[in-house]
């Protein structure tokens, strides 16, 4: 199976000889086009009759004979094994930086009120946490995958119950800033360790991760965005606006108590490249104990410099500071050069350069999300400057989005591939933003209810197939680290969407600039939409999970 690491023969059994790449954060997806040996292997074929392991892990997934009895008790210990005890707290830990990512919007005039600042500074709390998020999640994955997942899972709780009490003591506003970019590092922790607990999961039992049990992630980050704000507002409105930050403290506590007591124990040959068994290299994977004590923090800290100046960049893209692109490139030059000389980046440039598979799914990720905060962003300011609607109502307004998009999670979850989601979810981007061209300041309620539902629909597609795309795509001991960069590309997007909000926006906001929005939505949704239908590693036993459209 041809792989990033280059490529593994497959023996008599027709199953892969193991191999051992160079030491890599983000090992291969099997090659769109693979040998027809590995072509029979991504199709689920290890040998007459056995289906593969999707997960990559080596492990056939049925353990059954004939008459598939085995595969049914397989598919019942399965369901167990991805059962309430493991799901609790991942679920709970995994909504902690979704829900503080909007929960802060309703609170922020009255913190600029009590610290005697105004929008430009207070907008300074949500980016420090876009930005520690963005730079957090791959490194909290890279550690999970080379310490354990449980034990990152449980420190990143511990250190957003750090952040409540900074944030909820805070006497200055400068300390309330440190406390947002601690609770944006304590938060990613738990999605990238939540993704390789699940790989875990599925190398113990066998089978990979049920679709539905990766779209309940998706769903707890999409409901807890939507219910932040309506919190947000009712924290702020009955404790004050400090209670915004301490209300993390008893959730992270609850998320630390759960993975404490029901989260499986790490392995203690963790990011090793060894099964849990001890008997060979995972497929897949580095292979090399050597590259799991490298953590690569001068990586880190460069990957960090870099996303600071260009996050600086884009966020004032009505008055460019063009100077800033000067020292952006000198550490992103720096940057690709430090990781093409480490033996064990933090960023395997080489490893991505031959994996199009999954650097595609972080541009298609990257791009959809950038529509989605331009509209979701936009389209409530909208309401409120040129419609006249309160905060309140125009929280009402955005309800049939958010439901879109919890019901299109769960769909998404429900189905077997990655490659039609994703091509309804693009077609959906162009087409909602089509309908936004339409929208104007005096358009009826009913307008702006459907115009809201329609753009639902590939929030929720696009964050459970491109999810199961980076979990299909990732090796056994390289799922947190992809994980954590799918984020990345995320907030990338995010940042993005609030420059071209504040470019196109002016002042206020405008139909014009909403038309603007719109415009560049449709645009994008059909890259997206051409994207999704010419990339082969999406057809049916192309990736490593070998789903099927």
């Amino acid at each position: 199976m041809t792989g990033i690491g280059g490529s593994s023969p497959t023996g008599p059994d027709g199953a892969a000889t193991a191999h051992a790449p160079a030491p890599s954060v983000l090992a291969a997806a099997p090659s769109a086009v693979a040998a027809p040996e590995a072509a029979a292997v991504a199709a689920g074929r290890t040998g007459p009759g056995r289906p593969a392991d999707p997960s990559g892990s080596g492990i056939p997934s049925g353990s059954g004979g004939s008459g598939g009895s085995g595969d049914s008790r397989d598919s019942r210990g399965s369901d167990r094994a991805f059962g309430a005890r493991l799901m609790t707290p991942l679920l709970l830990g995994s909504l902690l930086n979704p829900i503080n990512s909007t929960m802060i919007a309703t609170a922020l005039v009255a913190i600029g009120q009590d610290f005697h600042v105004g929008a430009a500074e207070t907008a300074w709390l949500i980016s420090a946490m876009y930005l520690s998020s963005a730079v957090g999640q791959p490194s909290m994955g890279r550690l999970a995958d080379r310490v354990g997942p449980r034990r990152v899972f449980a420190a990143g709780a511990l250190t957003v119950c750090a952040a409540g009490l900074i944030g909820a003591l805070a006497p200055t506003f400068g300390l309330l800033i440190v406390s947002r970019v601690v609770l944006g590092i304590g938060t990613a922790a738990a999605y990238p360790a939540a993704m390789a607990i699940l790989r875990a999961e599925s190398r113990r039992v066998g089978r990979p991760a049920p679709r539905y049990v990766l779209g309940r992630l998706s769903l707890a980050a999409l409901g807890s965005a939507a219910l932040g704000p309506t919190l947000g507002g009712l924290l702020a409105a009955t404790a004050g606006w400090r209670a915004v930050f301490a209300v993390n403290i008893p959730l992270a506590l609850l998320a630390l108590l759960g993975a404490l007591a029901w989260l499986p124990a790490d392995r203690k040959n963790a990011g090793a490249g060894r099964s849990d068994s001890d008997s060979g290299p995972v497929p897949g994977s580095s292979g090399r104990a050597g590259a799991a004590g490298s953590l690569d923090p001068l990586g880190i800290a460069l990957f960090a410099a870099t996303l600071t100046c260009g996050m600086f960049f884009l966020l004032r893209l009505e008055d460019p500071q063009w100077l800033l692109l000067a020292p952006t490139g000198v550490l992103a030059g720096v940057l690709v050069w430090w990781q093409l000389r480490h033996p064990a980046p933090f960023l395997d440039l080489r490893m991505l350069a031959r994996n199009g598979a999954l650097v595609r799914t972080y541009l298609r990720h990257g791009l959809a999300y950038l529509v989605i905060y331009c509209v979701l962003y936009g389209f409530s300011q909208w309401l409120e400057e040129a419609h006249g609607f309160s905060s309140f109502h125009a929280g009402l307004v955005m309800l049939p989005m958010s439901g879109a998009a919890a019901f299109c999670s769960i769909a998404g979850a429900r189905t077997k591939g990655i490659r039609a989601p994703l091509t309804v979810a693009a077609a959906c981007l162009a087409v909602g933003s089509a309908v936004f061209l339409l929208i104007q300041g005096t358009s009826p309620l009913v307008a702006l209810l459907c115009a809201g539902a329609l753009f639902g629909i590939p929030q929720g597609l696009a964050a459970t197939g491109n999810q199961a795309a980076v979990y299909a795509q990732a090796p056994a001991d390289g799922v947190g680290s992809a994980a954590g960069l799918q984020r990345t590309a995320q907030y990338l997007g995010a940042i993005t969407a609030s420059g071209l909000i504040g470019l196109l926006y002016g002042e206020r906001a405008s139909d014009s600039g909403l038309h603007a929005i719109a415009l560049i939505g449709v645009v994008l949704g059909l890259l997206l939409l051409a994207l999704t239908l010419a990339d082969r590693s999406l057809r049916a036993g192309a990736t490593g999970a070998g789903t099927s459209d």
